[in-house]
């Protein structure tokens, strides 16, 4: 099921990580307008993908697994991007930082319970 349609948008999402993240070293508004929008497309095929793969009975170990795995990976690379570039600092780290701990905590403990078949 590689190449259903939701296993597809899924692995768009991943694959424009790399483009959101050049974008966003580029100077300028339009740069950072980019950047926005297609931070929000990828954001809006988590939403399709899921609701495809259900209506169209589609849904696959591969999605299961892809899904969760490109959102933290979308979120973590804008908030570590963000720290990074100065965009935000002092006491707003902290929310970022609490996010990102808490997206690899989540991870950690999902590969933990399906090790033992909880």
């Amino acid at each position: 099921m590689l190449y259903s349609l939701p296993n597809l948008l899924t692995i768009s999402r991943i694959l424009a990580i790399p483009l959101i993240v050049a974008l966003f070293w580029f100077k300028g508004d339009a740069a950072r307008w980019a950047t926005l929008a297609l931070f929000a497309l990828a954001g809006i095929t988590d939403y399709f993908d899921g609701m495809l793969a259900r209506s169209m009975g589609q849904i696959s170990n591969l999605g299961r697994f892809l899904d969760p795995v490109a959102d933290k990976l979308l979120v973590s690379a804008l908030l570590i991007m963000l720290v990074w570039s100065g965009d935000i600092s002092g006491l707003v780290i902290l929310p970022a930082l609490v996010i990102l701990c808490r997206e690899i905590l989540v991870s950690g403990l999902r590969e933990f319970l399906a090790s033992i078949k909880v």
